[in-house]
């Protein structure tokens, strides 16, 4: 089975940027990433302006089943229909990304370690711990520039719902990580250390015989 990790943390903390620096860093060894962010539910039967106030922060905003069953699917060695969702309409778009099982799967997003049954598929869970007010100006500029959004938008938004639900939901997932890593994708130690232990799985799952070895201790 491959090696499963759940990189979690709030909005803008940089979770994404660990997961592509270890997935640039395998290039080529199918490492796969899955953002918890594709898998927001659908909403196509609500008019734009009701879906734009639906709090997206809250676990029921997310298709949760739908991303277990593609955990489980690759875990089994077989491919997923990886939804599509487009943060301008809200909404999810028709077309779907093919994703090809591997020997690292990698899911991140902001509620990666609230839910339990996901917590239990994990073997490696992160938390990406950086300050709230780096990030919510990497928020304010992500949403500018990459999703339409107005500045007003973004901070109502922000104080709203999106600080609310970390203080309720994200935060709190944290005690269940495994490693907590600072200023994410900035913090070269805590990568170096992450990516030696998955270097090492793979090798030992290369030497194998096809059952997953077990993690590499530290020594």
């Amino acid at each position: 089975m491959p090696l499963l990790i759940g990189i979690a943390g709030g909005t803008g903390s940089g979770k994404t940027t660990v997961a592509k620096r270890i997935e640039e860093f395998f290039a080529g060894s199918r490492v796969v990433v899955l953002p918890q962010d594709a898998y927001y539910r659908s909403f196509d039967h609500l008019p734009f302006e009701e879906r734009a106030a639906i709090n997206y922060d809250h676990p029921n905003a997310f298709d949760t089943e739908l991303l277990l069953s593609h955990l489980h699917r690759l875990r089994q060695g077989l491919p997923v229909e990886r939804p599509v969702y487009d943060f301008k309409t809200h909404r999810r778009l028709p077309e779907t990304v093919h994703v090809e099982p591997g020997d690292v799967v990698i899911l991140e997003g902001i509620l990666v370690l609230h839910d339990p049954r996901i917590r239990e598929l994990l073997d490696i869970k992160i938390y990406v711990d950086t300050p709230d007010d780096l990030r919510f100006i990497r928020r304010l500029l992500r949403d500018v520039r990459e999703r339409g959004r107005t500045m007003d938008s973004v901070v109502k938004q922000y104080l709203a719902t999106v600080r609310l639900m970390h203080l309720e939901f994200v935060e709190p997932s944290k005690r269940y990580a495994d490693v907590i890593i600072p200023e994410g994708g900035f913090n070269d130690v805590a990568l170096q250390l992450l990516i030696s232990t998955i270097e090492r799985f793979l090798e030992g799952a290369a030497r194998g015989s096809g059952d997953q070895p077990p993690l590499p201790l530290l020594r």
